[in-house]
């Protein structure tokens, strides 16, 4: 890249291709191991200048270059996310080298060793960069990267001339002269070896030269420092006869080691630059004036073992030559095994040392002291592992010209609030970083030989970086064995895997544990309670019951947890642990009594109950309903106000509902099991969740067997025969509506006899047998007339007239189907509306009215949308392809059934998703515009 751009493998070159191609690498180097977009790479590889086809013309370009750099196994072009990434290490490429051999020769204090390695940095350049490309972005970075050259060869110019070498420098100095005349700089240092060699008046003779151009082109006259060179070439000052021997000031380099490896946190890094780049000194650099404004301040916030350390330091590592000054490092113990936090004045100290400052001096204001000595310096200050924004405050430098990095686990308010601190969030890594992580610890050998066990490590560690990290010692220690035997024994419960006897910082549950000593009883007891609660998250109105406090008491609990990177705040108020930090907190707190911990199951089982049952009421107010106890104290059910509030909290909380089910089953709560299936019932027909509706009945079923209330178990065995037809399980299905029915008629309950009559039409429509279920329907029709229930007689009313036209009868199905209508609306069900509506598109749809039967279709499925009730619209959707399809508008029939099967997909309702696939794949091979000969011929 400094010169013509160019690739070898030892001696041998490696074919770029043209100029072009050349351009797309450069591109790409020059931001190596960083993203870019495809519009970038156009743009900067062809400016404005973009051919057509250019997108083509750049992937062609790309697979070219992926070919061509394939042999050197250092550098690899990655596709991601609509862009292109140059995986490579940075010291592969030249002008990366160039920076770094730079920064290292400005950090270093042996002019010696500095020389050698600005000499280095030097050597790379074999002429202008870039060379033979020209775009306007090509064009810029030539110039930047020649600002850089210049400055890093004024830098070696001075140290070479400080250790005496001013007689072989005389030629560049020459050179670099008549090059920039009207550099003060560059002239100082050429006057300087021109009287070190003997050479006095040549030296005046250049300051009169510059001295004159200055006043006639600028108007101006050489700066002081210039004149004060002059004066002492003019008076042989013996200072300048032998290298400058000033003290330099004390460079302090307290960094730790960079983690090795390090992968993964790209964004991150990127977001750290951000903050950096957009700080004054940076701009101020630039611009060439002093930096002003506020110190800029990075925090970087997470829970244990995240990675956080690590994140900081690989950050500073990679960006040493921005703080030429040095840098500062300190562990604030703010989270630590043992011992108190560092005092911070204890820490200034330790930065006043590190500065060359003598312990006299120390002792007298420090703080003052401090931000003087730091004033005007490029200084990183590493703030490690503070517990609250008092540690930090006093360790702040004054000057913006230097940058503080702070990690910690709390959130540090007052430090964003009152000093403008960019807060930082550190999540777990992402998939592709985690097993990538495993990879660099184990080597690719040994994960690419088995994928499927990395995949569940990383998934059983939860993405965690110290967890992986454990994980993967557990591997290296044990070479030979298998990684899939490694992921059975993390199947264990609890976190013994990640434990450590003797070394408390490899130890996961130790370092968690370090989060709970600033917490109070009250916040501890909390985080426990949270950590046995079920379901993947919480939100405040459940928090309340969990804990028995009041909502300004939970909300201020639930705060502090999350400051503390103990919870995760998601949007709509949900809070939720980390599985590896949930499976820590049941055990965080051995002196929480067990009774304790079982009232607050109680109340948190009876919020999810009781609101369910609020909402099912609303969803289905003409079921017949259930008793509840009343709720254990301190239970504050969710006020549900209509049916719309009550389906979005459904939605919202169905899978904690499953899951304080399933707690309540593995507690012998056998009532609570029941109860729950019967409060999910409607939501689960409307949701069409049919495979949560078998999985609770099932537990119900078993639950009935404990309860001596023989209707729990007649409608258990009934729901669960409902829910085994919609999954087409024909036989179990019948076998436990059989069940039921027996169990009614033995306990002589008409009510129950009738549903369950009603269930085994919908069964036995399902298993394809309409004679049958028609009977059924009869059968319930009359029990429910009997028990003077209208609504559900209407249910009835309309499944007889639904199947009698399945078997023809055509009439016999209207004359039902309108009286069903009729008493729906008179008791303004829209959901039992909309069914018969549907029955009424089918009947007219079959007898060749195909107008009526979509407008009958249309109506039902807005009802349907209105009240939420997804299942039954996929089935409406589907019937109403097929009058449009009869009609030949090929057009709305593949958009109805393109929804309906998106709908059953997902719904889990496979067999009617290829029902549907297939009637789409029929009507794309018909004619357009042609009416369905099947459908018209129908009866």
């Amino acid at each position: 890249m400094l010169g013509p751009v160019q690739a070898r493998i030892g001696e041998r070159s490696v074919d770029l291709g043209h100029a072009r191609q050349r351009c797309v690498l450069a591109v790409l180097l020059i931001e190596a191991n960083q993203w870019l977009s495809t519009d970038q790479l156009l743009d900067r590889a062809w400016g404005d200048r973009v051919p057509p086809g250019g997108r083509d013309t750049l992937y062609g370009y790309l697979s070219r270059l992926r070919r061509a750099l394939r042999a050197t196994r250092q550098a690899t072009i990655v596709r991601r996310a609509n862009g292109y990434e140059m995986v490579v290490d940075e010291d592969a490429v030249d002008v990366h080298r160039f920076r770094r051999l730079v920064a290292l020769a400005r950090t270093e204090t042996d002019h010696a060793r500095a020389l050698e390695l600005a000499e280095q940095a030097s050597g790379l350049w074999r002429g202008e960069a870039l060379l033979g490309l020209d775009t306007p972005w090509t064009t810029a970075v030539r110039n930047g990267l020649e600002r850089e050259r210049f400055a890093a060869d004024v830098d070696r110019l001075d140290l070479a001339l400080r250790l005496g070498r001013h007689s072989v420098l005389l030629p560049e100095l020459t050179d670099r002269a008549a090059a920039h005349p009207m550099n003060e700089h560059v002239a100082a240092q050429f006057m300087l070896a021109l009287y070190r060699a003997g050479r006095q008046a040549e030296a005046l003779d250049q300051y009169r030269q510059l001295r004159t151009r200055l006043a006639e082109e600028l108007g101006t006259e050489p700066g002081p420092e210039l004149r004060q060179l002059h004066q002492q070439i003019l008076t042989a000052d013996l200072a300048l006869t032998a290298p400058e021997a000033d003290r330099q000031p004390v460079i302090p380099r307290q960094l730790p080691t960079a983690p090795r490896p390090f992968t993964g946190r790209v964004p991150e890094l990127a977001e750290l630059d951000r903050v950096l780049l957009t700080a004054p000194h940076e701009e101020s650099a630039a611009a060439g004036v002093p930096a002003t404004g506020p110190v800029a301040i990075s925090a970087i916030g997470g829970v244990g073992g995240i990675g956080k350390t690590w994140l900081a330091l690989s950050w500073a590592h990679r960006n040493l030559h921005r703080f030429p000054d040095g840098q500062l490092f300190v562990d604030l113990r703010g989270f630590s095994p043992t011992g108190d936090p560092v005092d911070p004045t204890d820490a200034l100290r330790g930065f006043l040392a590190a500065l060359g400052v003598t312990p006299d001096r120390a002792q007298s204001d420090p703080g003052t002291l401090y931000r003087s000595l730091m004033a005007g310096r490029r200084v990183l200050v590493l703030l490690d592992n503070a517990a609250t924004a008092d540690q930090v405050v006093p360790l702040l430098p004054g000057s913006p010209t230097c940058t503080v990095l702070v990690t910690s686990r709390t959130s540090l308010p007052s430090l964003m609030d009152r000093h403008g601190a960019h807060h930082l969030p550190l999540g777990v890594l992402s998939p592709v970083e985690s097993r990538a992580l495993l990879a660099s610890r184990l080597g690719e050998h040994r994960t690419d030989a088995e994928p499927d066990a990395v995949d569940e490590l990383v998934g059983l560690c939860g993405r965690h970086p110290l967890a992986l990290a454990i994980t993967a010692r557990h591997a290296a220690t044990r070479p030979r064995l298998p990684l899939a035997e490694l992921a059975a024994e993390l199947h264990e419960p609890g976190l013994d895997m990640l434990d450590h006897e003797t070394d408390v910082t490899a130890s996961l549950p130790a370092v968690l544990s370090w989060s709970l000593h600033h917490l109070t009883t009250r916040q501890r007891t909390v985080f426990v309670l949270l950590g046995m609660a079920p379901g993947p998250d919480i939100d405040l109105p459940a928090a309340v019951s969990l804990t028995g406090l009041t909502t300004a008491e939970a909300r201020r609990a639930l705060r502090v947890l999350e400051d503390h990177s103990l919870l995760d705040r998601h949007p709509h108020g949900r809070y939720a642990m980390h599985d590896l930090v949930r499976a820590y907190a049941t055990t965080a707190d051995d002196h929480l009594p067990e009774p304790e911990r079982e009232a607050a199951l109680d109340r948190l089982t009876d919020f999810y109950l009781h609101t369910a049952h609020t909402a099912e009421r609303l969803l289905n107010p003409h079921r017949p309903p259930i008793g509840l106890d009343p709720p254990a104290p301190g239970t504050h059910p969710h006020p549900l106000p209509d049916r719309a509030a009550a389906l979005a909290w459904m939605d919202a909380h169905h899978l904690h509902l499953l899951a304080v089910q399933h707690a309540a089953a593995t507690r012998h709560r056998h009532r609570t099991v029941w109860q729950i299936a019967w409060a999910l019932a409607s939501f689960h027909r409307l949701r069409g969740h049919i495979h949560d509706d078998l999985a609770v009945w099932q537990a119900a079923a078993d639950a009935a067997t404990h309860l001596p209330d023989p209707g729990a178990r007649i409608l258990a065995h009934r729901l669960l025969g409902h829910a085994l037809a919609e999954l087409e399980r024909h036989d179990f299905a019948i076998t436990n509506l059989h069940q039921a029915l027996d169990l009614a008629r033995q306990h002589h309950d008409l009510t129950q006899q009738a549903h369950t009559q009603h269930a085994l039409t919908w069964a036995w429509e399902q298993h394809g047998d309409d004679h049958k279920a028609l009977e059924h329907a009869q059968h319930a029709l009359d029990l429910f007339r009997a028990l003077d229930q209208p609504v559900w007689e209407a249910t009835a009313l309309n499944m007889v007239g639904w199947h009698a036209a399945r078997v023809g009868e055509y009439d016999y199905a209207r004359k039902h189907c309108q009286a069903a209508l009729d008493l729906y609306r008179r008791h303004e069900d829209p959901d039992g509306e909309a069914d018969t509506l549907d029955s009424f598109g089918w009947i007219e749809h079959h007898t060749g009215h195909h107008h009526r039967a979509i407008e009958h279709y249309e109506q039902a499925l807005a009802l349907y949308r209105t009240v939420g009730n997804t299942t039954e619209a996929a089935d409406t959707l589907n019937n109403l392809g097929h009058p449009y399809s009869a009609l030949g508008d090929h057009i709305r029939a593949s958009a109805v059934w393109q929804e309906a099967l998106d709908l059953y997909r997902q719904q889990g309702r496979h067999t009617d998703a290829e029902r549907v696939r297939r009637q789409l794949a029929d009507l794309d091979a018909a004619p357009a515009g042609q009416p369905d000969t099947a459908e018209a011929r129908r009866p």
